[in-house]
């Protein structure tokens, strides 16, 4: 590592599968399953994560002295910025045409995932600051040829240390729903203005008037035929959304779900008992994280029920501080998820491209803060005062 920190040794592993999995998670924390031993594993060992789909595993363990892990991260050897929901199209663009190589490039991330969360997972106790695994980040970057390393969807002190090592930050948005001790789905919609209640209450009405049985399933209660099912739906979002192979394959669904157990949460709509539309969700410590959704059937309302009000249910009866609805969509807005920061930190080697990149992120910076402020007025719920 450094002359300052010689005691601790950084190295990368092709496979999640060279890091036990009790060290891993030691250091993961538990609070989030998309950062999870288990979770990563069932990326590799389905085929979906891998170095025929671009994104060869090189995962950072660092350890000390004695040889305990003391801290880790999930990486990936990119030949492409495909699956990360936070697009440097441009940044490669513009460094290929003035000859260099963007790629290959590494990735700290949950892959496929835009699902804030902690990226420089520290064993509590260590003394290690995040910043070190950062360091040695950059360091392998540098003597690996890489042109950059990317931490995206970081969680926001993540952020601030990698700020302070002189990582450029960025900042994205997404729409998450808080739960403010409702003791049902009535008192969340009591908080909302007028129309909104309405609103919302006509389209759970016409979802549940559909013809279909609505769901929620949850660890053992998802079955093979569920899971055969969802990734034809999953299928379907993707291929009308990008016209391409999907990244996840048949096979990751039953290996994570039979990882993850009881934090697998599916909300599905079935048609003479055979489902037609499902939207899959991971249960962490403290949210209930909003993943993939996809249809078969044309419906009304029936996607805004899976995927939105169906995660609002779950988390008011199970005591879940907030739904995180995934990327994008400022109609969730409209549904009570309201604009949320999100956070990525980038290490870029070549110091022209660096310079370029932190102008532009410096302008982008004020304005995705304009943005979320504007976004925030369009809040469905009742203001101090105002009527009902």
């Amino acid at each position: 590592m450094t002359d300052a920190m010689p005691e601790l040794s950084l190295s990368l592993h092709k496979s999640i599968a060279d890091v036990p999995a009790e060290e891993w998670d030691a250091c993961a924390g538990g609070a989030n399953p998309f950062v999870s031993h288990a979770f990563l594993l069932a990326l590799e060992e389905s085929g979906s994560a891998t170095a025929g789909t671009g994104w060869l595993p090189q995962h950072a363990a660092l350890r000390d002295g004695s040889g305990r892990l003391v801290a880790c991260a999930p990486c990936y050897a990119k030949s492409h910025s495909q699956g990360e929901y936070v697009f440097d199209y441009g940044w490669a663009d513009a460094y290929e045409r003035a000859g260099g190589d963007y790629y290959p490039k590494l990735q700290v991330c949950a892959p496929f995932s835009p699902v804030p969360g902690p990226r420089l997972l520290v064993r509590e106790g260590s003394g290690v600051p995040a910043a070190t695994l950062a360091r040695g980040l950059a360091q392998a970057c540098g003597q690996l040829g890489l042109s950059s390393v990317h931490v995206t969807f970081c969680e926001e002190a993540e952020w601030d240390a990698l700020g302070e090592a002189g990582w450029l930050q960025r900042l994205g948005t997404q729409f998450h729903w808080h739960n403010q001790g409702y003791g049902g789905f009535d008192d969340f919609l009591g908080a909302l203005s007028s129309r909104k209640r309405k609103a919302i209450k006509r389209e759970r009405r016409d979802a549940a008037a559909s013809g279909y049985t609505l769901r929620t399933l949850r660890g053992r209660e998802i079955t093979p035929a569920h899971w055969k099912a969802f990734h034809r739906f999953y299928r379907s979002t993707t291929d009308k959304k990008w016209g391409r192979s999907a990244y996840l394959t048949p096979r990751f669904w039953p290996l994570m779900a039979e990882a993850l157990g009881d934090a697998v949460v599916l909300m599905v709509a079935e048609r003479d008992g055979q489902p037609v539309a499902g939207a899959l969700n991971l249960l962490g410590r403290y949210a209930l994280y909003g993943r993939n959704w996809g249809t078969v059937v044309d419906a009304p309302f029936l996607h805004f029920e899976l995927c939105y009000y169906r995660a609002i249910d779950f988390a008011i009866e199970h005591g879940v501080s907030r739904v995180e609805a995934g990327a994008q969509g400022e109609h969730k807005i409209q549904r009570g998820y309201l604009p949320c920061p999100t956070y990525s930190a980038h290490w870029i080697e070549h110091v022209g491209l660096r310079r370029a990149v932190g102008d532009f992120l410096a302008r982008e910076r004020p304005a995705m803060r304009r943005e979320m402020e504007a976004l925030a007025e369009l809040s469905p719920f009742r203001r101090d005062g105002e009527a009902d």
